[in-house]
């Protein structure tokens, strides 16, 4: 192999998200929305797509604005693991939610 092919890795997919659930251990249920365009009308609309990821501290809170990297699976429904946690939720939020 090559020196170039050596040093190279793969670009991995970044998600950024609000937990939206932490009761399994080591698991966090994270929402993810994008903008998607109406295909005949045009306007722009919002779609959500749920996912879980490895959170091996277990430090997430329901409300925590978090960053995903793709990794390998880790289990059936794990292919993400967290990467950093951009904002912790305000305690008025998580109460509210509940």
């Amino acid at each position: 192999m090559n020196q170039r092919a050596e040093t190279e890795t793969k670009r991995r997919k970044l998600i950024v998200g609000r937990v939206v659930s932490n009761k399994m251990d080591k698991t966090i249920v994270v929402q993810a929305a994008r903008l998607t365009k109406h295909p005949v009308y045009g306007k722009y609309y919002k779609k959500f797509k749920k996912y879980k990821a490895h959170d091996e501290t277990n430090q997430c809170g329901v409300g925590d604005q978090v960053e995903l990297i793709e990794s390998a699976p880790i289990s059936k429904e794990k292919a993400y693991r967290l990467k950093r946690v951009i904002e912790k939720a305000a305690v008025a939020e998580v109460e509210a939610a509940v």
